[in-house]
């Protein structure tokens, strides 16, 4: 179901354009019809000219009700899915579940064993010494950065800045978008992602408070998208609905660092 109606939102400028070409066409059948209806005199013409005109309006209400279909699913069904796919990876992202791991234990029952120390010796010294954690494994470091990416646009502005993604950055966990978005006569910013199925540019969000100093800007969650090269842009905007700055890097969606499993544990 999401990725029917991010489909519609992202092809949504093309029906636009077919049904408007649609409206045009019926509405010079319906009145085409009506003309037909008025000019005869013949009731078996008038009859025919009528029935035009009834499918001819029908077609016309199907095709204002499917722009406004489009409409809804542009400005209200894909915004709301979205936020709340946001909400729910970063909930999973703050209570992570790596299993259940289960220590062996000894049956119960029959004599307890005891170990034969008699042939150990052990060193006074050695006593007084602190005993060291054993080493365990570490995870990927959040963050990395891919050595010769593509250079980043338009982010030597002080109006449009990200440090979160940066270019060049690998991303796989939900993360707070962070950077600068201000201008003169300030109306909106807007964060955006192209590459994947993403033909063009798709809004990620849209906010219409600016972020004067480094701040949060928004949410991202790569799990939606497929894994591979995107580009990542920031984008302001002033009163009169034009580009005052904008800051675009690229960054890598791919899928999350399997989680080391501990040593000597057995399922049961």
């Amino acid at each position: 179901m999401s990725g029917l109606v991010f489909f519609i939102e992202q092809i949504a400028l093309g029906l636009y354009i077919f049904l408007v070409l649609g409206l045009l066409l019926t509405l010079r059948t319906l009145l085409r019809a009506r003309g037909e209806y008025r000019a005869t005199r013949y009731e078996l013409e008038r009859e025919l000219a009528r029935g035009q005109q009834v499918a001819a309006f029908t077609r016309l209400v199907l095709l204002i009700e499917a722009a406004l279909f489009v409409l809804g699913v542009q400005q209200v069904m894909a915004p709301t899915l979205r936020a709340q796919l946001d909400q729910a990876a970063l909930v999973q992202a703050i209570q992570p579940d790596d299993g259940s791991f289960i220590t062996p234990v000894p049956e119960a029952g029959g004599d307890p064993f005891v170990p034969d120390t008699s042939n150990v010796v052990i060193n006074p010294d050695l006593l007084v010494q602190r005993a060291l954690a054993t080493p365990t494994l570490t995870p990927t470091a959040v963050g990395t950065i891919i050595r010769n990416a593509p250079v980043a646009v338009g982010c030597e502005s002080p109006d449009a800045q990200l440090q979160v993604p940066a270019n060049g950055m690998i991303v796989f966990d939900p993360m707070i978008v962070r950077g600068v978005a201000t201008t003169d006569n300030f109306a909106f910013y807007r964060l955006e992602l192209m590459g994947g199925a993403l033909s063009n540019f798709g809004v990620l969000t849209q906010s219409t408070s600016p972020v004067r100093e480094l701040g949060e800007l928004g949410q991202f969650t790569p799990s939606i998208y497929d894994r591979g090269e995107y580009r990542f842009r920031l984008t302001v905007f002033d009163v009169t609905a034009a580009v005052k700055a904008s800051c675009e890097v690229t960054i890598y969606v791919t899928d999350p660092p399997a989680t080391a499993t501990p040593l000597g544990t057995q399922q049961p």
